[in-house]
């Protein structure tokens, strides 16, 4: 059994890592990642998890996984920002509100699908203009939904989470380990 992780993301494969988890394969999925018209967050982060994941070929017995994240403020997908300027407009509007960050992971084994989707709600501090400019400096938020990644500068503007901190990150790791031992990838193997 392969295991063939569908994301170029460094931060999905460090998630893996941590529970000891080294996928065979660890390859981008290329899949259309623009929001239906009238499209809500949750949906769109579902159905682009499940076009991850039936990218590759794999054989009867290999897992794929795939996960999506998305930043959503009220019925807005806050995506990857295009640029600088586009990530300061996200910033603007996160500055001093909730959102949500929605995590989908799905596991294919065959013709076989499993899929979880995972809501967190984050709270972002008002932020002055010398953080944002700042921040946008720092380049973090490249290649990021809604233009910051919790684990890195920008957790200096979030005081507080409800929910999944790796979901937050970009793989709900307690999700993820579920979906993997139902499709029988044992995790916690014993070693001699």
């Amino acid at each position: 059994m392969r295991l063939i992780l569908a994301s170029a993301s460094p931060r999905r494969l460090e998630l893996l890592q941590q529970l000891g988890i080294f996928p065979d394969v660890v390859a981008p999925a290329d899949v259309d990642e623009t929001p239906l018209p009238s499209e809500v967050p949750r949906v769109y982060c579902t159905r682009v998890t499940r076009a991850k994941v039936n990218v590759y070929e794999a054989g009867p017995a290999d897992l794929v996984l795939a996960a999506d994240t998305t930043v959503a403020l009220g019925r807005r997908i806050l995506g990857k920002p295009d640029d600088v300027n586009e990530a300061r407009s996200f910033l603007n509007l996160l500055s001093g509100r909730r959102h949500r960050v929605i995590t989908s992971v799905a596991l294919r084994k065959g013709a076989r699908i499993w899929q979880r989707d995972v809501v967190t709600t984050v709270r972002m501090k008002r932020l002055s203009e010398a953080e944002i400019a700042g921040y946008l400096r720092t380049n973090d938020w490249q290649g990021k939904a809604g233009g910051y990644a919790i684990q890195g500068p920008a957790s200096a503007f979030v005081p507080w989470i409800q929910g999944s901190y790796s979901a937050v990150m970009g793989l709900p790791l307690a999700e993820t380990s579920h979906l993997l031992n139902t499709a029988g990838y044992t995790i916690w193997r014993a070693t001699s």
